[in-house]
């Protein structure tokens, strides 16, 4: 039997680099080399694209064998610098493994649709709405979809501080993970959480906190099949979740953990997951997403947020929540592929 060839692209140029390179090792460790032959194309934090033999350690270092998406659609896949010529590689399709901007924002699949090679997960459009988490709200809350209140603020915009109704949470738009996000319990706090946030972005987005549990469901399939994994709940200790920001998130944070499956009666969970399905169907997304919510003590769900190609490390809350409802990470690639492979045939 022929091997399929996917290419997986890791890494990236924003600051979820590291998670990425993460990511792609928990793929690395899970994708079946008897079906699969896989194509390790790693971008460098400069934005430099090259072929490695695998997203282990010292990648970067390695002799660099350079690579690009050919624009060609008839190649069909990647071009590789060997000696002075381009090696042709046609690949059948492209797991994008890369998180924030640049991965999750319509960018990647924009060149990937261009190059004609069929690519995992969310499209240019799903990609782009869910990045932007104002979008997101405005595109949920006009479908019916419960949305916390929200301010967008542009680049160099004044804002009335003491009309907000504290706390409030300080985002950037459009950035992953808990890059730049501030909790702000009074309007003397609020110019410092806008400049933490623009670090990472222009426009930014001010929510007023949400009272309720934390929680997330995993999405994976077509919007007309979604299937849901196990919600978690993210326990807090005290502060606010932040994600990625540890020097060392394998051993744990020092203030959340995840329950998975979330300590949530039946009926919520299920309300969580039928919530989840919606809100995946109403913006579009396809292939896998993992859906942020709020539960409220009355039982409402609200939307959060939407991670188009959540994160897939050994800590990772999507791997988790789809092993607890019986789908390992193996099973879960085995299924993307199918999924990506079904929609170039339709």
């Amino acid at each position: 039997m022929n091997k399929l060839k996917i290419g997986i692209i890791f890494g990236g140029s924003s600051e979820e680099h590291p998670v990425s390179v993460k990511s792609a090792k928990e793929v690395a460790k899970n994708l079946d080399t008897d079906k699969y032959e896989p194509y390790w194309i790693g971008i460098t934090q400069s934005g430099a694209w090259q072929l490695c033999d695998s997203p282990d350690a010292g990648w970067e270092d390695a002799e660099a064998r350079p690579v690009m998406l050919s624009p060609d659609r008839s190649v069909h896949g990647l071009l590789v610098l060997e000696q002075e010529r381009f090696e042709v590689v046609r690949l059948d399709l492209v797991l994008p493994v890369l998180h924030g901007t640049l991965g999750e924002d319509g960018a990647i699949q924009g060149l990937l649709e261009l190059s004609g090679v069929p690519y995992a997960g969310c499209d240019i459009q799903s990609s782009a709405i869910c990045m932007d988490k104002s979008l997101t709200h405005t595109v949920a809350k006009s479908a019916g979809i419960a949305t916390p209140n929200f301010w967008v603020v542009t680049e160099n915009e004044k804002v009335a501080a003491d009309q907000l109704l504290y706390p409030v949470f300080v985002k950037p738009a459009r950035s992953g993970s808990s890059f730049g996000v501030s909790k702000v319990a009074g309007a003397e706090d609020l110019p410092g959480a806008l400049d933490a946030a623009r670090q990472y972005d222009s426009k930014v987005l001010i929510e007023e906190a949400v009272p309720g549990s934390e929680v997330g469901c995993a999405i994976l399939g077509d919007p007309s099949a979604p299937i849901a994994g196990e919600v978690d709940r993210v326990a807090l200790s005290h502060g606010f979740f932040r994600i990625h920001q540890e020097a060392s998130p394998e051993t744990g944070s020092d203030n959340s953990a995840f329950i998975v499956p979330a300590d949530i009666s039946e009926e919520s969970r299920r309300r969580v997951q039928e919530s989840a399905k919606t809100i995946y169907r109403t913006l579009g997304c396809q292939g896998l997403a993992r859906v942020d919510m709020f539960l409220q003590d009355d039982g409402q769900v609200v939307l959060n947020e939407v991670n188009t190609f959540p994160g897939m490390t050994s800590y990772s809350r999507y791997p988790r929540m789809m092993a607890a409802a019986g789908m390992p990470l193996s099973d879960v690639l085995d299924r993307l592929v199918s999924i990506t492979r079904d929609r170039k045939k339709r």
